[in-house]
């Protein structure tokens, strides 16, 4: 069985650890009503993107977009019909170290403790919300902050991600980063798992720092993951 080893975990959390596909769906299907737009469009851009940065990107207008990013924030927080844990989220987060991870998402921190305990999974330690940085995924201010935050070097971590703009994040600013979910596209520099089911927390070996779980196969085993990637044999 393949074995991931890191200093420390960095977590995405929408799709990642928590399934909240149908409110979020919902949720932009409302604004793309209200304002008249495409909800495919507006679903592909915000995947992975804090609310605001889509807002404003499909709301020109300063005074529009801060009212409605306030709009759709108090609804988000308020409502939590359909969210689940991904399967094997909760064993993996429970077995980890408290020390050896982070939740590092596009989410408001409100936002992010409301679906976290919704789907009934442990907060962290340390959670890197957007509220807590400047720029959003893709840009990998939030990864970074993330590191330096547990006492690691970015190279160190591995980042957990299921969407492009995480998935750009991560690379960015850890380099070694792992998706979870469908996301296909970058299988050729991110091993790829459907879930968590089969995700073991192995004992700490002596003398070695941070955390080793043993994995399943990835799903694009084949598909060329490259020299270096911490997924081993």
């Amino acid at each position: 069985m393949p074995q991931l080893h890191a200093a420390a975990l960095l977590f995405d959390m929408d799709g990642t650890l928590v399934d909240s596909t149908v409110l979020v769906e919902a949720t932009w299907a409302g604004f793309c009503e209200r304002h008249r737009l495409d909800l495919t469009e507006v679903l592909a851009f915000a995947h992975g993107r804090p609310t605001r940065e889509t807002v404003r990107h499909f709301l020109p207008d300063p005074d529009q977009a801060a009212a409605e990013t306030r709009r759709l924030v108090a609804h988000e927080e308020s409502e939590t019909t359909g969210i689940t844990e991904v399967p094997g989220a909760r064993a993996l987060l429970t077995a980890l170290p408290p020390h050896a991870w982070a939740v590092v998402t596009s989410a408001g921190r409100r936002l992010a403790e409301v679906r976290m305990a919704a789907a009934g999974l442990p907060l962290p330690r340390l959670l890197v919300s957007a509220d807590d940085v400047t720029h959003g995924k893709p840009d990998p201010e939030g990864y970074l902050r993330a590191a330096a935050a547990l006492g690691c070097a970015p190279e160190d971590a591995v980042v957990v991600e299921d969407s492009g703009a995480g998935v750009r994040a991560g690379l960015a600013g850890c380099g070694h980063t792992v998706v979870i979910g469908g996301l296909d596209a970058y299988d050729d520099v991110a091993p790829r798992w459907a879930d968590f089911r089969g995700f073991r927390v192995l004992p700490r070996e002596p003398g070695r720092a941070g955390v080793t779980l043993d994995v399943p196969e990835p799903v694009a085993a084949g598909a060329g993951v490259p020299a270096g990637a911490v997924v081993q044999s």
